[in-house]
């Protein structure tokens, strides 16, 4: 059997809510408007792709009437700021407000940086993922850049729609106006870049070492379980259980780890018993003591 694990830490490295942790948390929203505004300067708006929020609709307004995107995005965000103030909350928009600033004055400072590409795949590809790593970053800083973000959350709040549903509404439509201001082309363009932007903050917000859930069905509940927190460290829950054919009580246990603990963990259970039952799937985030600390 391998040797027993070594204790995990229970306490944050930089406490949650200290001067280091809000330190951090502002150069990250600066850090990450700033990729963003490049992402879209860049890629973009040389190749007029509305790909969806208050930056694609200021690729459409400046198409038609050749408005600085920078001062579109500035004249939507903020009152939108303000309408999030009073609706969402005080807490919402302090959180809002530097990114809301930060992100239309990037991209007025870095406005006519030469187009790496003009290529409208290649631009929705490299745009796409610029924008989703500088929001991503945004988001993991506690923050926001505002715009169509603070404007769904309202509709929700008011409509009953779910978060999602208020975001596609919000953004299809930008990309629908796109597809017949600019052509139906550069609207599929979009969708591809809104895509990839969504996967890439995903990315960022989650991690690429996805966490693993295991559900261990076996006779020998007890030995797995002393294996599971002396050997591999990890906690587990024991789950009431009734078979569906025998109709027999049974435990089922619960065991969550990383990524490049399923193989040890799959070897301890097939050494106690060959036989146990193990069904394994991703979980997207875990929040708690050995993994990821919530942040308040």
């Amino acid at each position: 059997m391998p040797p027993k694990g070594r204790k995990r830490r229970s306490y944050d490295l930089i406490p949650t809510g200290g001067p280091v942790r809000h330190l951090i948390d502002t150069a990250m929203i600066v850090v990450g408007s700033l990729i963003t505004a490049l992402a879209f300067n860049m890629f973009l708006l040389p190749s007029h792709i509305a790909s969806g929020g208050v930056s694609g609709l200021s690729v459409v307004v400046n198409s038609l009437f050749g408005i600085e995107p920078a001062y579109v995005q500035w004249a939507l965000n903020i009152p939108l700021f303000f309408a999030g103030w009073f609706l969402l909350g005080r807490n919402y928009a302090a959180r809002s407000l530097l990114g809301t600033i930060l992100m239309p004055l990037f991209v007025y400072l870095t406005d006519g940086l030469a187009a790496p590409t003009h290529d409208p795949l290649l631009s929705s590809l490299y745009g796409g993922i610029g924008v989703g790593l500088g929001l991503g970053i945004v988001f993991r800083g506690r923050g926001s850049t505002g715009g169509f973000s603070t404007l769904a959350q309202i509709i929700q709040k008011f409509s009953g729609l779910s978060l999602a549903t208020c975001v596609v509404m919000l953004d299809g439509t930008v990309i629908t106006v796109a597809g017949f201001v600019l052509s139906p082309e550069k609207a599929l363009y979009a969708l591809i870049g809104l895509y990839i932007t969504g996967k890439i903050i995903d990315a960022v917000e989650l991690g690429f070492n996805y966490t693993k859930v295991a559900y261990i069905i076996a006779e020998k509940t007890e030995e797995i379980s002393e294996a599971v927190l002396n050997h591999l460290d990890r906690g587990l829950t024991k789950l009431n259980a009734r078979g569906g054919y025998t109709g027999d009580d049974r435990t089922v246990l619960m065991v969550v780890v990383g990524q490049s603990e399923v193989t040890r963990l799959k070897t301890l259970v097939q050494q106690l018993e060959p036989t146990a039952f193990v069904i394994i799937s991703n979980a997207h985030e875990v929040l708690g003591e050995g993994f990821k600390r919530q942040e308040e």
